[in-house]
């Protein structure tokens, strides 16, 4: 408890005449909670993933006070330029943070329903293990959001990146030729192999259509094992091995899956070989021979590749980065909108997003 004291002066040349007493320690003028409080709300929200409805609830206040009490903070801690400092590698990605109307702020609405977003992946420098912070969200999904994001940044952030991962997105590579010329660009693991993946499925699905003339059905063999030509090799049991045996061989049409399923996995093979030199090897294999599949989609991911073939290697060349890290935070995200029930306010989102993605930085921060 803290009885503050208000002083009259009698002194009749006063200017003041009459104040109270005040501790920024204890609380800031005019607060409606102590300093106390406030650093103990954004620890909750940050370590264990609490909502301002659920704080408000412990504390006996409201979600508006909890709100208006705790952004300061988080903004202030957010035009901090030195938590910039010693990126070396960086990722993007991008998300969905709404799902209403795209109708611009000053007419009331959200804004664009996409957020890009920049990621920290820098090694940490005692333990050499990767780590992931987020580092801001910008609106839309493009390459002009994210050479804007770089510019503003300065020439000093820009010198020190490194490494920059990244999807297939073109718009992202073009930024980064752009704004990162003396840093790797790097094919992010996880997407490649979606894109192998995929290419499995659109042969299935022409194969299906060439045959019956219809979509997948219950009872026919290829949409049987739609979800084991989504899996690895190694992950198959003997009774998956044999369905899939059984499926390929009612109709020899069906050896068009299996080679496009064989080169998907082959593709995986480049990114679970035991040595970066090996894995590299493959990956070299891959851009000769897929561009000359004769089934199309193969074919076209071969071009892909080819057309990428600087980033899709330097993942071997770079000690196996990876955009993980901010897939990472995507879950958290995606966590954090849940817990909110949804979100508004495009800047209150954008704080509560860098707060719970370790973008910022506070020696009252756990």
């Amino acid at each position: 408890m803290w009885r503050k004291r208000t002083w009259r002066c009698e002194e009749p040349s006063c200017p003041t005449k009459v104040f109270t007493e005040q501790d920024p320690e204890v609380a800031a003028p005019r607060a409606l909670l102590t300093t106390r409080a406030c650093w103990w709300a954004v620890n909750q929200i940050r370590r264990e993933h609490a909502s301002i409805s659920g704080i408000a609830r412990q504390l006996g206040t409201t979600w508006n006070t909890v709100w208006t009490s705790i952004e300061p903070l988080l903004q202030e801690m957010a035009d901090d330029e030195t938590r910039f400092a010693g990126v070396k590698r960086l990722g993007v990605d991008e998300h969905v943070w709404h799902h209403v109307s795209e109708f611009p702020i000053e007419d009331g609405g959200r804004g664009p329903k996409q957020l890009t977003g920049m990621v920290d992946l820098t090694p940490d420098p005692e333990s050499g293990k990767p780590r992931a912070r987020l580092l801001d969200l910008v609106p839309g999904r493009s390459g002009k959001a994210y050479s804007d994001w770089l510019d503003e940044r300065g020439e000093g952030f820009k010198n020190g990146v490194e490494v920059a991962t990244l999807d297939p997105f073109h718009g992202y590579k073009n930024a980064i030729d752009d704004q990162l010329e003396d840093a790797t660009a790097v094919l992010d693991a996880f997407h490649v192999v979606k894109l192998g993946t995929q290419a499995v499925d659109e042969v299935r699905r022409r194969v299906q259509q060439e045959i019956h003339g219809h979509r997948g059905r219950k009872h026919d063999p290829l949409y049987g094992i739609r979800t084991i030509l989504r899996c690895g090799a190694e992950k198959l049991t003997d009774r998956q091995r044999a369905r899939l045996d059984r499926a390929i061989a009612v109709d020899e049409r069906h050896d068009e899956v299996l080679v496009a399923w064989l080169c998907a996995q082959k593709l995986r093979s480049a990114y679970k070989a035991t040595s970066p030199l090996e894995g590299r090897r493959i990956a070299e294999d891959l851009i000769r021979s897929l561009p000359t599949c004769p089934i199309p989609e193969i074919k076209r991911l071969g071009k892909t590749l080819k057309q990428r073939r600087e980033a899709f290697l330097a993942y071997f060349d770079t000690g196996r980065a990876n955009n993980g890290g901010t897939e990472a935070i995507n879950g958290l995200i995606e966590l954090h909108r849940r817990i909110a029930r949804g979100f508004r306010n495009r800047e209150h989102y954008r704080l509560r997003m860098l707060l719970i993605g370790g973008g910022l930085n506070h020696p009252h921060l756990r």
